[in-house]
């Protein structure tokens, strides 16, 4: 089959890569514009972008699809298909009908739970036993088409955001390859989502990194978790703030927010129920450090007190 692939970061690379292996035609990659990135601020070119200049494959960075003028690349390059994995733009519906055997999402959580930008970090957030990928139609809606296949896998207790991803990028990657079989065969069959059960997961908000030390420990390890490697969690300690990397659960009790005790083994202050011994941690403009590195450039004491960030 014809096969125009539309994707940016690395979560999206990998399903390409998958693609690309399967001898499909790829005549055309889209994927956003080069963004500035890195100490210098210079235009860097996606993941996805990379990839397809290594394989010698057409390349479409609009900025926008919204303009008719920017689907005309997709039109000439005939698709019979359109793969879309975490491409950032909105794709019109004149768009999505341009690829007679219609157009498919690799998307990264079990719908209809956490349709929309961060499914990864909100199913962390919000403690899921389980998450997966699905490959679902494309439609007007936001990730609401019907679902062709999914696959499934558990959150393990020390998967943060990363970890995750990852995982999920690889297991997208063979499903990708596996519903592309089924539409090739014409042996494609499509499900609604379920009418019950939905939940948006809203792109994480820089103010969602501040810690609340009145939520129990639980809930704020798993913050710790979803915002890793970033935008990290953050606190105030003397009034600097502190990003808060790495820690676990240990039952102890104080005021919220109160440091119990610090040591090599790790900074502990209380929450509202249990405490977070922290095991990793970062001063603004310095370096992520252990908890016993951190303590012999800025020592703290018991009865300090951490508070909300600014």
């Amino acid at each position: 089959m014809r096969i125009v692939f539309a994707g940016t970061p690395a979560f999206a690379e990998r399903a390409l890569a998958a693609v690309l292996e399967t001898g499909h035609d790829v005549p055309l990659v889209l994927t956003q514009p080069d963004r500035p990135a890195g100490r210098g601020m210079h235009p860097a070119a996606s993941p996805v972008k990379q990839l397809a200049l290594a394989r010698g494959l057409a390349l479409h960075q609009p900025p926008t699809l919204k303009e008719p003028a920017a689907a005309n690349p997709i039109r000439a390059a005939q698709p019979d298909v359109l793969v879309v994995a975490a491409y950032g733009l909105l794709l019109p519906q004149p768009v999505l009908d341009i690829a007679p055997m219609g157009a498919i999402n690799i998307h990264a959580s079990l719908l209809p739970r956490w349709r929309g930008a961060a499914p990864i970090q909100r199913a962390l957030l919000a403690g899921d036993a389980e998450t997966g990928v699905a490959i679902m139609k494309m439609e007007a809606g936001l990730d609401t088409g019907p679902v062709m296949l999914e696959r499934r896998i558990p959150i393990a207790a020390d998967d943060d955001t990363q970890s995750l991803h990852d995982k999920l990028a690889a297991l997208g990657a063979a499903a990708v390859v596996d519903a592309l079989a089924l539409i090739a065969a014409g042996r494609a069959l499509w499900r609604p989502q379920a009418p019950d059960g939905a939940s948006y997961a809203r792109k994480i908000d820089k103010s969602e990194a501040a810690i609340d030390w009145s939520r129990s420990c639980a809930e704020l390890e798993r913050k710790l978790r979803a915002l890793r490697p970033a935008p990290g969690a953050q606190s105030t300690l003397r009034g600097e703030t502190v990003k808060l990397w790495r820690a676990r659960c240990v039952e102890r009790a104080g005021a919220p927010g109160e440091v119990l005790s610090a040591g090599a083994d790790g900074i502990v202050v209380a929450c509202g129920e249990g405490a977070l011994e922290i095991h990793e941690l970062q001063r603004a403009g310095g370096k992520r450090l252990v908890a016993a590195a951190f303590l012999r450039g800025f020592p703290v004491a018991a009865g300090e007190r951490l508070g909300a960030a600014r």
